[in-house]
């Protein structure tokens, strides 16, 4: 599956350079897969046969299905032969994207299980993938990209507006806060969440739907991602005072249902970073949190808040173990971007406040 920054990059490279967007749907595409192991199945109700001598009998599966646990791969996997044979190249930096380039003419395609974006710099190149696609697999062109796995795409002016809406109404709905009265933050100040302190969560699968739920969210919400890694952190055994975090976080969207990430026109693709750390931030272990955010050209495309993985001796270690996640980020869009054939400075800067 593609990530989340790979199509932030893409999208946010397709707004600077005026390319469309575009977006099918293969129709049941986990059929399409071929196996490559003996499978077998019991017969469907109805339509059962039994041996020459009344023994039951089992069926051995030609193509994939749904619900079996290698379909996915298996359709991954027949949907990008198709595309090298007709001559894409596989991203070294995430698989799921695919990359078609011919002279002047650019072909990028984006691929989550069954949904694909298409962009590029020539509409008939469009048109002939599409026929081309077509011609192998059952799909639907449903057009100018608009809506993507739950995420909004909204054209302004000068650029595209992705935000998550519809999204968050149906889990303000879920978690039944959406006739909650709304909270200026995420989090309160100097917030302190403990995995001792409280009392148990009456049905913990709860917690865990709705904060699983809001990570989602924070794809197009870098404003939550601090405040929806923390409450994360007790899914194993949440608390009340933990749910009330959540609760805050739903208030919060409950306001802001329109906010999302602005993609506008750059000139120039500059790549820069901006990193911080709060050491000795988790009372409980004495780990301390870090966080990035990355901008290419002006539009930030990657973002994160965790906890670091060691504890930290001092608040220089834990900065400079902060510049090291986002120094690693960086290296990786710098990859993306070559693959794309982009051109950025090959010296990047990250900006930090110690």
């Amino acid at each position: 599956m593609v990530k989340p920054t790979t199509i932030r990059v893409v999208l946010a490279l397709a707004v600077s350079l005026n390319w469309s967007l575009r977006q099918i749907d293969i129709n049941n595409a986990f059929l399409n897969g071929d196996l490559s192991e003996d499978i077998y199945m019991f017969q469907p109700l109805g339509f059962e046969q039994s041996g020459l001598n009344g023994e039951p009998l089992v069926c051995k599966l030609n193509k994939a299905l749904y619900g079996l646990k290698q379909a996915p791969r298996a359709w991954f996997q027949k949907l990008r032969d198709f595309l090298v044979s007709t001559g894409f190249m596989v991203s070294k930096a995430d698989s799921s994207l695919f990359i078609f380039r011919s002279g002047d003419q650019v072909l990028n395609v984006l691929v989550y299980v069954d949904d694909i974006i298409v962009t590029g710099s020539d509409s008939q190149d469009f048109d002939n993938f599409v026929t081309q696609l077509n011609d192998r697999f059952s799909l639907k062109d449903v057009g100018k990209l608009n809506y993507f796995l739950g995420i909004e795409v909204q054209y302004t002016a000068d650029g595209v507006l992705l935000s998550q809406t519809k999204y968050v109404r149906d889990l303000l709905h879920k978690a039944s806060m959406d006739r909650s009265n709304s909270l200026p933050t995420p989090m309160v100040a100097n917030c302190h969440l403990s995995a001792n302190e409280g009392s148990p969560v009456e049905v913990q699968s709860y917690y865990r739907s709705i904060v699983g739920a809001l990570q989602y969210v924070v794809i197009t919400r870098p404003d939550i991602a601090y405040s929806v890694n923390k409450v994360c952190q007790f899914m194993h055994n949440p608390l009340d005072v933990h749910f009330k975090a959540v609760k805050r976080i739903l208030r919060y969207l409950q306001g802001t249902l329109s906010y999302g990430i602005q993609f506008t026109r750059a000139s120039k693709f500059l790549l820069e970073g901006y990193s911080n750390a709060s050491w000795r931030a988790d009372i409980d272990d004495c780990r301390s949190t870090f966080g990035f955010c990355i901008f290419l050209g002006g539009n930030l495309v990657s973002w994160t808040s965790k906890k670091q993985s060691v504890v930290s001796r001092s608040t220089a270690e834990a900065e400079y173990r902060s510049v090291a996640h986002t120094t690693a980020e960086i290296i990786w869009i710098q990859s993306l971007l070559a693959e794309l054939g982009v051109s950025v400075p090959s010296k990047a800067l990250i900006w930090r406040d110690s």
